[in-house]
């Protein structure tokens, strides 16, 4: 179906007539030098091209008007409306981009492979699922920035998402920060549920707001905090001396990470492979179930190409009629 975004350009339809209407062309002193009683002697001398062409070019200046007019009313075309799913829920990511997210301490299909890749991949497949939520993505090291704002356009999430890059947010970890960020924007929310998940593998060593003000902010706010603890307890390697035992996530605090969840209503979680990462995201959607409704959207594309495109044609075949009159006129 067609409709106009700007139909009332169209009242500039009758301009032309009344333009000549009102303000007619000035005519020239018609003094002849030379006066005859008929002029059926001088047939032979009249151009055929004045009787056809003069009524061509006016009908082509009415299309030329018409189409303008319809071009500048912004033609759309509405397509079928469309169902989308609406749970009525927020959902904000803050994802740690310190320097310890380069420690590869993860397996995923038999190769080890550092924690921020595992948290791409896994994080990446969860965005997707997150149909008829609203998703905004903040990025955290030294500061926090917010990368997405909430949307319902998952895909550039998750692409924002797969770009980052360790240390492009600082060397450090400003989790406080990012939590007030997320606080922020999802205060006003008007959604019925609003959850901020936090994937960090490091403890609160930068910024100007510690956990517990953060904690204490959100849970005014009712924003539900779930913190994701990222990081093996225990890692096996080879030195020179032989095989040691070492503990990658020994910088993570987890008591102040669990006292976060805790203060707002969330949930502790500790992933130390690719395999314990799906588990917290599949029991992080289990505690978010919300009844789906249903919106309905009518996809709309514009169209006021078509009729440019029938302007300047009116404007080729004007040229190409002038050429005409004036080759007959010579002839």
């Amino acid at each position: 179906m067609i409709q106009f975004a700007w139909p009332y350009f169209f009242l500039l339809l009758p301009l032309p007539w009344l333009i000549y209407r009102f303000f007619p062309p000035s005519r020239f002193n018609e003094n002849a030098a030379l006066k005859v009683p008929e002029l059926n002697d001088f047939q032979h001398f009249k151009n055929p091209s004045r009787i056809s062409l003069p009524k061509f070019r006016t009908l082509l200046a009415f299309l030329f008007w018409v189409s303008l007019l319809t071009s500048a009313a912004r033609p759309q075309w509405v397509g079928e409306p469309v169902d989308i799913s609406k749970s009525g829920r927020d959902l904000m990511l803050a994802v740690d981009l310190s320097g310890s997210m380069q420690i590869k301490d993860f397996k995923i299909n038999g190769k080890i492979t550092d924690r921020l890749t595992a948290l791409k991949l896994v994080t990446g497949d969860f965005i997707d699922r997150r149909k008829g939520d609203r998703i905004g993505l903040i990025l955290f090291g030294s500061n926090a920035y917010l990368q997405t704002p909430l949307t319902f356009d998952t895909s550039t999430v998750k692409q924002l998402l797969m770009e980052s890059e360790v240390g492009l947010a600082g060397a450090e970890t400003a989790i406080g920060d990012a939590i007030g960020l997320a606080v922020k924007h999802l205060k006003n929310s008007s959604a019925e549920s609003r959850v901020l998940i936090v994937l960090t593998d490091g403890n609160n060593n930068a910024g100007e707001l510690s956990l517990e003000r953060a904690a204490e902010l959100a849970a005014h706010a009712k924003v539900k905090i779930h913190t994701v603890a990222i990081g093996s307890k225990n890692q096996v390697v080879q030195t020179i001396f032989g095989a040691r035992m070492t503990q990658p996530s020994a910088e993570i605090d987890e008591k102040a990470l669990k006292m976060v969840a805790e203060t707002t209503g969330g949930q502790y979680f500790l992933a130390d492979d690719s395999s314990d990462f799906s588990g917290i995201y599949h029991a992080i959607n289990s505690l978010m179930a919300l009844e789906h409704a249903f919106m309905h959207y009518c996809p709309i594309d514009e169209v006021f190409h078509f009729p440019i495109c029938f302007t300047l044609m009116c404007v080729l075949l004007a040229i190409f009629s002038f050429i005409i009159r004036r080759s007959l006129w010579r002839l």
